[in-house]
């Protein structure tokens, strides 16, 4: 179990370890290009080259990309669809260049065309994006906030995806944002509440599809449907929430990434290592 945070490839992507580093991280994430769209951040064999070494330097273990914001595979608008599944191909392009373990995604909307029609588009579209891949990075399925018809804001939803015959060999994985699921109806703020919820994901999706986790407290209560990140223990999840997770035996190989602000990270960081070091 290891700890770290999303952090910025300002003046260039070969930066993001030691912006890491700077802060205490052992594993980290980064938007390997703008996450509203417009400008890529250049990416060469040189570049990934010290990219890697600065990763290697700064004792990183692991490390992550997150997709843009705009990612919609079921979008009624084929300019939006097709960019998507071309900026996911791509992002698990760079992912395999610069040694990335994962690369995460939302999904998208059901809005505009119904879950029904919505839900094939969404399935061709990943079958698109790994068409002919031949990299090493994953990619992992973000569980939503669930606000409005998002899509993967259940663990039945999640695994109707992966579990699609046209997607049972690729490599799909999950993850879960601790945020965003208890805003999607999975409580985890007692010892009993997390062990229900792990172990339903384990029993519909599989542990073992459970490759890492966003770290986040909530701003908005149980159930709301809203994504608003809190620093950990001053939501409505809380420190007994947290201390129960980090405690609990099926998550003992899952590596944690904050997405909080960014001025509180650092506490966030040793807020959770303080818990993850009184562990039983």
């Amino acid at each position: 179990m290891l700890f770290g945070a999303h952090v910025s490839i300002a003046g260039g992507l070969f930066n993001a370890p030691l912006n890491a580093a700077k802060i205490g991280c052992e594993v980290f994430q980064i938007f390997s290009r703008s996450p509203h769209g417009g400008w890529v951040a250049p990416l060469d064999d040189e570049i990934a080259a010290l990219f890697r070494k600065n990763a290697d330097l700064c004792a990183q273990r692991e490390w992550y990309i997150h997709t843009p914001y705009f990612i919609n595979f079921s979008s009624a608008n084929n300019r939006i669809h097709y960019s998507s599944i071309s900026v996911v191909r791509e992002e698990l392009e760079r992912g395999t260049m610069l040694g990335a373990a994962y690369v995460m995604t939302h999904l998208g909307s059901y809005k505009d065309l119904g879950e029904e029609q919505g839900y094939k588009k969404l399935i061709g579209g990943l079958i698109k994006v790994f068409d002919g891949y031949k990299g090493t990075t994953g990619l992992l399925l973000e569980i939503s906030a669930g606000s409005g018809e998002i899509v993967g804001d259940t663990f039945e939803e999640i695994v109707k995806i992966i579990d699609h015959p046209k997607l049972k060999k690729i490599p799909l994985g999950v993850c879960y944002d601790t945020q965003h699921g208890f805003a999607s109806g999975y409580d985890i703020r007692t010892k009993e509440t997390v062990e229900a919820t792990f172990k339903k994901f384990d029993k519909l999706i599989g542990i073992d599809k459970l490759k890492m986790f966003h770290c986040n407290d909530s701003k908005v209560e149980f159930n709301a449907h809203r994504d608003r990140h809190e620093h950990i223990g001053e939501g409505y999840i809380g420190k007994k929430g947290f201390e129960a997770l980090l405690r609990h035996p099926l998550l003992q190989e899952k590596n944690f990434i904050l997405a909080t602000e960014h001025n509180k990270v650092v506490a966030d960081l040793q807020v959770l290592r303080t818990i993850h070091n009184k562990k039983v």
